[in-house]
């Protein structure tokens, strides 16, 4: 029931400014969307349904044998969904060291016609840029990297997407990181973690939301039947398929040396490319 503009999209573009590929998904496009106009969306919907929102801030959490106690309110359970970086996750003693490249994550949109209905992918030796329609006067231009340093020096690497990016930038650069995040359990007895907060390997294949997404409706099933320790398990075996596939392309990227390798490879497979593209979505 949730309604929300964006512009479609039929498949992953990657480029290296000498060789591309492409891989189209299967059984439906993709939609590229604002998240902020998810977020009022989901929010709209939510609030038709009858859902009660209150506003707050959680400094702490007690629990029992019966119930959990956040923000003034008590419930039998409390779900944090808070994010990449999430406070609960941290108080509540779940947090990991994250093993791997320290990646960072910035974006920015550009007042530009989309050029193409693929998300374009272009790799260079010291990271990516993602290139995903989201109206149809609006694109996103999102850039992964290890190496810190700004959003301009960092477009500077991808000579062929500056050309086209003529028109005006109309949002300011956000940023994020690091992106790799482990959780020692997604559940803490009444506590349990869900989206990001329960871990996080990159944005390199884009699955955030589907992930956060099925993950929410696995963990509203253990707790309908009354089985919470199973949770856990079952969120490891959802994610194991994006854990895989998402750390070792990350493995590929952090090396100049193999990330160089990463578009002829896919081109000279295009059956497993569009097979790894086919399974993500």
């Amino acid at each position: 029931g949730v309604e929300v503009e964006g512009r479609e999209f039929r498949g992953i573009h990657y480029l290296d400014g000498r060789r591309e590929v492409r891989a189209a998904f299967s059984a439906a496009p993709g939609l590229g969307v604002r998240r902020t106009h998810l977020h009022s969306a989901l929010a709209r919907r939510a609030a038709e349904l009858g859902v009660k929102t209150v506003t707050g801030r959680i400094t702490g959490v007690s629990q029992d044998r019966d119930g959990v106690e956040a923000a003034g309110l008590r419930a039998r359970w409390l779900v944090a969904a808070d994010g990449l970086h999430s406070p609960l996750r941290r108080s509540l003693g779940l947090d990991l060291p994250a093993r791997g490249p320290r990646r960072y994550g910035q974006r920015r949109h550009y007042r530009i016609e989309p050029w193409t209905d693929f998300v374009e992918v272009h790799w260079s030796n010291a990271g990516e840029a993602y290139v995903t329609p989201v109206a149809a006067d609006l694109i996103g231009v999102a850039i992964l990297s290890s190496v810190r340093r700004g959003y301009d020096e960092h477009l500077r690497g991808f000579p062929g997407l500056t050309r086209r990016l003529r028109g005006p930038a109309v949002t300011v650069v956000r940023g994020a990181g690091p992106l790799r995040q482990a959780a020692r359990s997604r559940r803490a007895g009444r506590v349990l973690l869900v989206g990001d907060a329960a871990g996080y390997v990159d944005a390199l294949t884009g699955e955030g939301v589907s992930l956060a997404v099925r993950s929410a409706e696995l963990l509203v099933r253990c707790l309908v039947e009354e089985r919470p320790e199973d949770y856990d398990g079952a969120w490891s075996r959802l994610s194991r398929t994006h854990r895989l596939l998402t750390g070792a392309l990350v493995q590929a990227a952090r090396r100049a040396g193999t990330a160089r390798l990463v578009v002829p490879a896919a081109r000279s497979l295009p059956g497993l490319f569009t097979g790894i593209v086919r399974m993500l979505a």
